[in-house]
């Protein structure tokens, strides 16, 4: 189909404005000789609820035995939640395929040590836990914060079925937004919650991202996102990214 039919019918389908369509259009043709990146690695997210009596005894003993857990596969970042929700840590977790985080999974049910020195003692801890399996978009890479200390935010875009291709370069620069915001990195939902985005950024602090969040809910493509959602995070000690 020519470009030019193709972003019409977007334009009807979607009622994108004409500055999001034109950015569509210009890069349309870039993006579509970007394979696909269904075959990447894999970024589990992983949040548990604490009993809030636990909390510190659980980042406690996690920051003691985390190495047993690292041993098995690689751990991208480790975060307790601040603001959005009470009692929570959340973590990200890096696969190359399914197929190896079950063969991850299955040597750590024969761990010994994880089981007694860590699972048998945080499973108590905790009231719930939830995951879910996301890949990076297209243009993104994980880029770690220029320095240690300040704040991260994940925030989750609930995006119309098919419409995360769509936001392109209008999404990826207002989630950029250089005078405030890092952005780590820009997924996509794989299992869970599908049709989402998800974008970790980090600020100098917690203050600085009162005036980025502004910045990006007047993006024009925020008009087909049907609902936005954010946690603020403070990394643990072992955190890979700080």
């Amino acid at each position: 189909m020519p470009l030019t039919s193709r972003c019409t019918r977007l334009l009807a389908r979607f009622r994108l404005s004409p500055d999001v369509l034109q950015a569509h259009c210009a890069s349309a043709a870039s993006r579509s000789a970007v394979p696909r990146q269904g075959g990447g690695p894999l970024y589990e997210f992983r949040t548990y609820q604490i009993h809030p009596d636990r909390c510190s005894a659980f980042l406690k003993l996690t920051d003691e035995k985390i190495h047993l857990r690292t041993a098995h596969s690689e751990l991208i970042g480790y975060w307790s939640v601040e603001y959005g929700a009470l009692n929570q840590v959340f973590h990200i977790w890096k696969y190359e395929s399914f197929g190896q985080r079950a063969a991850v999974r299955a040597a750590l049910a024969r761990d010994e040590r994880w089981i007694q020195e860590y699972v048998s003692r945080a499973i108590p801890m905790l009231a719930r836990q939830d995951n879910q399996v996301a890949s990076l978009l297209p243009w993104s890479r994980i880029c770690a914060p220029p320095h240690h200390g300040g704040a991260f935010e994940l925030a989750s875009f609930r995006i119309r079925p098919g419409g995360a291709g769509l936001l392109g370069a209008a999404l990826r620069d207002g989630l950029e937004e250089p005078r405030r915001a890092h952005l780590v990195a820009a997924f996509h939902s794989d299992v869970g919650q599908l049709d989402t985005v998800y974008a970790l950024r980090w600020f100098e602090s917690a203050d600085e991202r009162r005036p980025a969040e502004s910045d990006t809910a007047v993006l024009h493509s925020l008009a087909h996102v049907e609902s936005r959602e954010n946690k603020v995070l403070f990394p643990c000690s072992f955190s890979p990214l700080k």
